[in-house]
């Protein structure tokens, strides 16, 4: 009997053992994936969230019975100019130099790597569970492994990128000492409590479906890849490591802008809630608060630089982690 228990337990040590080194290869390449895209991007990040901030929205002002036509105590838009991508990032050079177009660059690499790493090892790791009970790469599969990933990462993160939210919000002249993350942190402890580290969270957990049907259409892309190289070389047995990058590059950057385009109002929303202040206080009341005071277009403030961001981002982030996959599987 011994005998016919022992290769099981083997079996099963060594399956446990091939599990973990599993993860760990995800966790290295998603938070190395995630790195080398933060660091590439992080201007075009800092000009979008100054566009989703409330800082530069036209602010709703009451104005006489007079010159609104009899209509009294109406709330109106002034006719500020509407300030755009280039000319944001031409004043931000201008008055805070090259330093400003990198600030919360230090919240995001310490959160960039776990968050990464976080991400793509629940989504593997989910996804490796679900194969098992339900049709193995199904859409099913996809999205649940995604949402689940998405939550996981958002939750564990949150308070390192309400800091560097807060940080990028800030304006400081050129000879001005900019505050530091720590001190950041500290102010917003002292200030809102453990609670505040969590504000936006839930505009995060909304932009779950941005995650959901990015990686869907990327694992879709990914097969049709994969078809059209078996049907080039049908005698070739497909791998990882046969994979097209720059065809890994164009199906991550095509998801990623879909994606983006369908689910971005969650981050104009998650952007107000991370501010100073009490205006805006749940997802609801300030996706309404701001269609109503700055029109439905106000929710898709900063779309280009959030594009010009994150379809690069998403491709560095998506080519890096397979590469990493691709090289470890070839050791």
């Amino acid at each position: 009997m011994s005998l016919r228990r022992e290769p099981s337990r083997a079996h099963r040590r060594e399956a446990r053992g091939m599990a973990r080194y599993s993860t760990t290869l995800h966790l290295v390449a998603g938070g190395l994936g995630g790195t080398a895209g933060a660091i590439l991007t992080c201007p075009l990040e800092v000009v979008k969230t100054r566009l989703q901030s409330s800082t530069l929205a036209p602010r709703p002002v009451c104005l006489p019975a007079v010159q609104l036509q009899g209509v009294n105590g109406t709330f109106v838009r002034p006719g500020l100019p509407r300030i755009g991508f280039l000319e944001l990032l031409r004043i931000i050079l201008e008055k805070e130099g090259v330093r400003s177009l990198f600030r919360g660059l230090g919240p995001n690499l310490i959160g960039v790597a776990p968050s990464r790493a976080i991400y793509f090892a629940a989504y593997s790791g989910t996804k490796e569970r679900l194969n098992t009970v339900l049709m193995p790469e199904s859409k099913k599969v996809h999205m649940i492994s995604a949402a689940c990933a998405g939550i996981t990462s958002a939750t564990l993160t949150n308070p390192i990128w309400l800091v560097k939210t807060r940080m990028q919000l800030e304006r400081r002249g050129r000879n001005e000492r900019c505050t530091s993350a720590l001190q950041c942190a500290m102010r917003v402890y002292y200030r809102e409590g453990l609670r505040g580290f969590y504000r936006g969270v839930t505009a995060s957990y909304a932009g779950v479906t941005e995650t959901v049907i990015h990686f869907v259409l990327y694992e879709a892309l990914k097969q049709q890849l994969r078809e059209h190289q078996l049907l080039l070389t049908p005698s070739v047995v497909l791998s990882p490591s046969g994979q097209d990058f720059c065809g890994l590059m164009a199906a991550a950057a095509v998801s990623k802008a879909c994606a983006s385009c369908i689910a971005y109002p969650h981050e104009v929303v998650r952007t107000r809630l991370r501010e100073e202040g009490y205006r805006y206080r749940s997802f609801v009341q300030t996706l309404q608060l701001v269609a109503r005071e700055e029109g439905p277009l106000a929710l898709y403030r900063g779309l280009s630089a959030h594009l010009l961001r994150q379809i690069p981002n998403a491709a560095i982030v998506m080519v890096t982690y397979e590469l990493m996959i691709h090289l470890a599987t070839k050791m």
